[in-house]
């Protein structure tokens, strides 16, 4: 009976294939705003392909250990990366990065796009003023190298014309849980990560990186009204599966992606958290290949320009 069920499997072939789980990579710690994102959109895609989605996270090294796990992958679309900056920055920042990041994944569609948020620890005062008396003497959190937050951190060192410490962490999440209890001064973070802790009146805001302020924390200025415009990161993300997965496979992950991403529920949660879906029109792989080329040349240059190498 054994041999029995194993060849009924193997007849099935994908149909049986699509019964087995989807894993979703978070290459950051639980609890950040990337992880928040993932877990959105992955439980809504797991109901319209008809599996289970597993989100894990795979941690450390600025999220290339988890890029890698998935750039190692089988090429079936049965393990999936969501990444936001820090796969563009990973070849400018890590040294002996063992994947390629220009060939290493096929893109599967865009997530949502927003801004960075700088906030400060309860009770400090005109933080960006305190900020330049005090230079390297203060700290600037961050979710991981060449994540958002790193990226708008360095952005905002250049703009101020200072030295700072940077605090690298493994996610947002521990980076968050930290300037909650004062352990450090500042942070840059996606608005997902920050807005929640805003509201709850456990840190302050500092700055968006944005052109208009954001409804949900509307006392916040954006950079330009706090006197630093330069700093004017936006964070995307993107889905990504092994180079070589079959292109029915991705247009069928795509369309439970677009699924996700258009859901009224999904839409009015993004906009709580600062961030939006991309429009229809950018929701394709093909768009999404597009974007990401043209990002990974202004990453690396902005790197480039703040004298930034791997391993430095």
């Amino acid at each position: 009976m054994r041999w029995l069920a194993l060849w009924l499997a193997l007849l099935a072939g994908p149909a049986f294939a699509q019964t087995r789980p989807i894993t979703l990579i978070v290459p950051f710690a639980a609890g950040g705003a990337t992880d928040a994102i993932a877990r959105l959109v992955g439980e809504h895609m797991g109901r319209t392909l008809g599996q289970v989605v597993v989100v894990e996270n795979v941690a450390g090294a600025g999220g290339s250990i988890g890029s890698e796990r998935v750039a190692n992958s089988a090429p079936d679309g049965q393990t999936i990366l969501i990444n936001q900056l820090a796969l563009l920055a990973a070849p400018g920042l890590i040294p002996n990065l063992r994947f390629d990041t220009r060939t290493a994944f096929a893109p599967v569609g865009l997530v949502n796009t927003g801004p960075t948020v700088l906030s400060a620890r309860r009770g400090l005062e005109q933080p960006l003023a305190w900020l330049r008396a005090q230079g390297e003497r203060a700290n600037i959190g961050h979710g991981g190298l060449g994540t958002s937050g790193h990226l708008c951190a360095l952005q905002l060192a250049q703009a101020l014309g200072i030295p700072v410490t940077l605090v690298t962490y493994r996610g947002g999440g521990p980076a968050m849980n930290d300037l909650v209890a004062g352990s450090i001064d500042l942070l840059c973070d996606q608005s997902t990560n920050a807005i929640p802790q805003l509201t709850a009146g456990n840190i302050q805001g500092v700055l968006v990186t944005s052109s208009a302020r954001l409804p949900s924390i509307p006392t916040v200025p954006t950079s330009a009204e706090a006197g630093v415009p330069g700093v004017n990161l936006h964070v995307w993300h993107g889905l990504y599966v092994a180079r070589g997965t079959p292109p029915e496979i991705i247009n069928r992950l795509n369309a439970a992606l677009r699924a996700a991403v258009t859901d009224p529920a999904i839409v009015a949660r993004f906009a709580q958290l600062g961030t939006t879906p991309f429009p229809a029109a950018d929701q394709t792989p093909e768009r999404h290949g597009d974007l990401f080329a043209v990002e990974l040349e202004r990453i690396t240059k902005l790197l480039a320009d703040a004298g930034v190498r791997p391993g430095g």
